[in-house]
């Protein structure tokens, strides 16, 4: 029996009361994790239903049947008040004729619909308190869940074999995988572990736009790919070496006896990845790139290249790659999001890797015990945080003297980062490791070994690489100064002095 500006009526009605309740929600204090995610798929919830009213609301003005207009007309026109008796019959006619439940059904107030929602989600029943579902060792939202990943992961040809707290604080260095080795099995790996960090991010912050965060990663990585520059997929420029994915610096070699020394696989994989023939002897290959040292692709002898490939197969080559690449920089994106839950994670499992069977199932029913006594406590109103100190993990402020000792108001830049900010020194020290900082060391061609540790300028960089390199090359072995040979009377002499004055006949 509702008309069409009733319906306007109560949409707006609706959409008021839909944000009166996120804001009520978003001041109560949630003293849980679980009460905060909770809360936060709770105001999700109600924000989807303020989209679809307005929708709906947005519909009934554009009024492209005309019936708006049309009962608009109706109600203002010269016979407006017989229309209103006329209505007012229609509606006392539907009462009478129907039950009485139909009449308490539609007497109730819109409020009551979503205060009951609300009373629901709040309850401590665990069973219908809960708006989504979580693994054990997800613990609520507090944790990732990788082990199922991590099998995946260890079961790839060629990666490093590492245990699982090592996997945790690696599983977004993808840039480190050998190009050579993201074959169809990384690609199946990779498309499984976006997918879960993926899900993971909608259930445990329902409220970021996960989509616009990968939509943007996505535009981002498209500009990083034209111009080369993503991580782990360097593209050829200028040098000879520029593009190669498993890059191999020849300015400390001084000759292809040196450069045999590294193996035939690690020669042949900086050979593919100059597009030149990777065949032959160890000799033969040594000598191969060896040729290539300090100059350009254009200038080397075309009869080093090898034969290039069908177009379309160099095509589908190239997808493929760009499809694992765009995966990768997904996955980077939503790693260095959940950077809280990854080190809770390790800290986690290292703690229970030190605990007993028994000692675990105390940890776990005193937490049980915790959670209880903490919602019984709990009291209403909005935390007192006048210093925004860091929130515990009991949902209250940390002590101000902890926060001083953690030096946790303190900020440290790093150039090499991007100018990225860095708050306390155990985040500080903890970022060398990472892979934003080792991408940044990638950049400027500079390996990221201990040499480098606390060093945050790139100039400073620079110069200590220079000097490492300086300092290698003076300590490599020469055999004119270094090897040493004896003559018929017993002296000493060096490989040069010794070889001039045999030349001489003095010998």
């Amino acid at each position: 029996m509702e008309t069409i500006l009733e319906d306007q009526r109560r949409l707006h009605e609706e959409r008021e009361r839909l944000i009166d309740l996120q804001t009520k929600e978003f001041l109560r204090k949630k003293a849980t994790t679980k009460e905060q995610i909770n809360s936060d798929h709770l105001v999700k919830l109600l924000w989807d239903k303020y989209i679809e009213s307005t929708s709906n609301l947005i519909t009934l003005y554009e009024d492209k049947d005309g019936l708006r207009k049309k009962e608009i007309q109706l109600l203002s026109g010269p016979n407006e008040y017989s229309e209103f008796n006329s209505r007012l019959k229609s509606i006392i006619s539907y009462h009478k004729k129907g039950n009485l439940s139909e009449v308490a059904n539609i007497s109730v107030p819109m409020s009551i619909e979503y205060d009951n929602l609300i009373k629901l989600i709040q309850s401590n029943d665990d069973d219908v308190g809960a708006l989504v579902n979580f693994t054990d060792e997800e613990g609520y939202g507090k944790y990732l869940d990788l082990n199922e990943l991590y099998q995946k992961y260890i079961n790839l040809k060629g990666v490093e074999k590492i245990n699982y707290i090592a996997f945790l604080s690696t599983y977004d260095h993808l840039f480190k995988i050998p190009r050579e080795r993201k074959n169809q099995d990384y690609l199946k790996y990779l498309q499984a572990l976006f997918s879960y960090v993926f899900d993971y991010m909608q259930r445990v912050k329902p409220l970021l736009d996960v989509n616009k965060e990968v939509e943007q990663a996505y535009v981002e990585f498209q500009t990083r790919w034209t111009e080369g520059t993503f991580p782990g997929w360097p593209k050829e420029t200028t040098g000879a070496l520029t593009k190669s994915g498993a890059y191999l610096d020849l300015s400390s070699y001084s000759s292809w006896e040196e450069l045999a020394s590294l193996g035939l696989d690690r020669l042949k994989s900086a050979l593919m990845a100059l597009g030149l023939k990777c065949g032959g002897s160890l000799q033969e290959r040594a000598i191969r790139l060896f040729q290539t040292k300090g100059k350009r692709l254009q200038d080397l002898d075309p009869s080093l290249f090898a034969k290039p490939q069908q177009n379309s197969r160099s095509k589908e080559y190239n997808d493929k790659h760009k499809e694992i690449a765009e995966l990768e920089a997904k996955i980077y994106r939503l790693a260095e999001i959940l950077g809280p839950q990854r080190n809770a994670t390790i800290e986690n499992v290292q703690r229970k890797q030190a605990l007993t069977p028994g000692e675990r199932e105390q940890e776990e029913e005193a937490e049980i015990v915790a959670e209880e006594s903490e919602e019984e406590d709990e009291d209403d109103g909005i935390i007192y945080n006048p210093k925004n100190l860091p929130l515990g993990w009991d949902g209250k402020p940390i002590p101000y003297w902890l926060y001083k000792l953690h030096g946790l108001n303190l900020y440290y830049n790093c150039e090499i980062c991007g100018n990225h900010k860095y708050r306390g020194p155990k985040a500080f020290q903890r970022h060398f490791s990472e892979w934003r900082h080792a991408h940044g060391m990638r950049c400027l061609g500079i390996p990221n070994t201990a040499h480098f540790a606390n060093i945050t300028l790139i100039e400073d960089a620079v110069q200590l690489w220079e000097k490492l390199r300086v300092t290698r090359e003076t300590e490599r072995f020469i055999p004119d100064n270094q090897e040493e040979y004896e003559d018929s009377h017993g002296n000493v002499l060096n490989k040069k002095t010794y070889d001039d004055l045999k030349r001489q006949g003095l010998l």
